[in-house]
């Protein structure tokens, strides 16, 4: 039998949570038009929408927000955040923003120009958002097992530096700002990115004056998996090899509402001095002084403590195997899911989960829905409705077609990893009763928070 490592925590406070009945959800689900997203917080018994800005701060950070310097410049709190953030990833320079998505467009605003292309290891929704609206074209350089839900690779996550120099040969270096490398890589189920792999990336990018930048999320997580998975760092801690990862990359954004344990924040670091001096000037513009950033100083305090913790063995471990867990009890009962399972999320295989519906018709927008039917339990579609339209209008198709269930740090036991367990194995097999939808509202852009949607009858 596996072995899960207990909570490395005792629970202090307790935040009671909404008991519904299966009649309640229907009604429920349909007021938000199929799309849980809209649901209601008090609606919702198990919230696995994301694990963004969703954990639990511990004792330490709560105390944190005593001590916020609420001063408009020089906040003491904005030179504890730095310090953590040069101590931990080891960049030069950081500019905090309100949340990961100031930080991608700072990036974006900043390096690229009109009809430039930026490689990266699959995309993210608001990452090639903001990268699209600032004149430029996302161009997937991941290998290709990231696409592939079955194939149990240890770093499906990699960049492909194949595709990589293809791209380069194909449309000029000095039409290529940065390479974007997700560490660990969200869309693709969470899957870690080899500490080979960077050296080699950066070893490229160094050639061609290509700048790499990460999306650094999770990168803690990906630290954990190279400490699991890769030769020669087995003996290392994940702070060290945290570090060394950091230390290919010329900078990164990064969201403070996952790795970092805050429920808001975040930053963008570099190490190259004139981007720093840009970013300073925009982020007053779209965010606040330089020394906040959209942030009130005990935020700033919460995460610089949250960055520390981050790196703590017992808490890293004990996050990626309770989400592990999950992954392994629905893998044992038969259910699709990618492989192998991310440190944030177990992926379900909606296309193989729901094969008797087209890509059309929303397999996994349904999945979710159903899922919250069957037991109040929240999760979200990765796949055709978060992928949007190309440029002539038309559906992207991508080859994963996943629902997500993401769970938050520090905020559910193993029982409720059973109730989830329960449920889908429940769907799984019932399967078949299972309707497709179809669009009634659809936004522009990022389409999949608002989206309506109707079961096709």
């Amino acid at each position: 039998m596996k072995k899960y490592p207990a909570e490395p925590f005792k629970i202090k406070a307790v935040e009671t949570i909404e008991m519904t009945t299966k009649e309640q959800r229907k009604e429920a689900i349909k007021e938000a038009g199929y799309n849980t997203f809209l649901l209601d917080s008090d609606q919702v018994y198990i919230d696995l929408l994301t694990d963004s800005g969703t954990s639990a701060m511990s004792d330490k950070q709560w105390a944190s927000l005593m001590i916020g310097d609420e001063a408009y410049a020089g906040s003491d709190n904005w030179y504890k955040l730095e310090k953590a953030v040069k101590e931990v990833y080891g960049f030069d320079y950081v500019v905090p923003t309100h949340q990961g998505r100031g930080a991608e467009n700072l990036l974006s605003q900043i390096m690229i120009e009109e009809g430039d292309y930026i490689p990266g290891n699959m995309y993210f929704t608001t990452t090639k958002a903001h990268q699209k609206l600032n004149g430029g074209k996302f161009v997937d350089v991941i290998v290709d097992e990231g696409h592939q839900p079955s194939v149990d690779a240890p770093f499906k996550g990699n960049v492909d530096l194949d595709k990589y120099q293809e791209l380069i040969d194909e449309v000029g270096a000095d039409k290529i700002p940065y390479i974007c490398v997700a560490v660990t890589v969200n869309m693709a189920g969470g899957q870690p990115v080899s500490m080979d792999n960077l050296k080699k990336v950066k070893e490229i990018s160094e050639k061609n004056d290509i700048k790499v930048m990460y999306d650094a999320t999770r990168c803690v997580e990906n630290a954990y998996f190279i400490k699991e998975r890769e030769d020669g760092y087995e003996d290392k801690t994940v702070a060290e090899i945290l570090k060394e990862m950091m230390s290919y990359a010329d900078g990164c954004t990064m969201s403070g509402k996952k790795d970092c344990l805050v429920n808001i924040g975040g930053f963008l670091a570099m190490n190259d001095e004139d981007i720093y001096t840009e970013a300073t000037q925009l982020v007053v513009v779209y965010e606040g002084m330089p020394s906040y950033g959209g942030l009130a100083g005990r935020d700033m305090e919460a995460m610089a403590q949250g960055i520390y913790e981050s790196v703590d063995p017992n808490y890293i471990e004990h996050r990626v195997k309770q989400v592990r867990y999950l992954g392994d009890r629905l893998a044992e009962a038969g259910v699709p899911i990618i492989k192998p399972v991310g440190g944030h999320a177990v992926f379900i295989d909606a296309k193989s989960f729901l094969s008797h519906l087209s890509q059309d018709q929303l397999p996994a927008q349904a999945l979710a829905a159903a899922i919250y039917v069957d037991s109040g339990v929240r999760s979200m579609e990765r796949g055709i409705v978060s992928a949007g339209r190309d440029a002539d209008g038309n559906h992207c198709y991508p080859e994963l077609e996943t629902v997500r269930l993401t769970i938050p740090r520090r905020v559910y036991t193993y029982a409720h990893m059973d109730v989830v367990a329960d449920s889908v194995i429940n769907l799984y097999e019932n399967r078949d009763s299972i309707k497709g939808l179809e669009f009634v509202y659809e936004p522009p852009v990022l389409r999949f928070f608002t989206s309506r949607f109707a079961p096709i009858e």
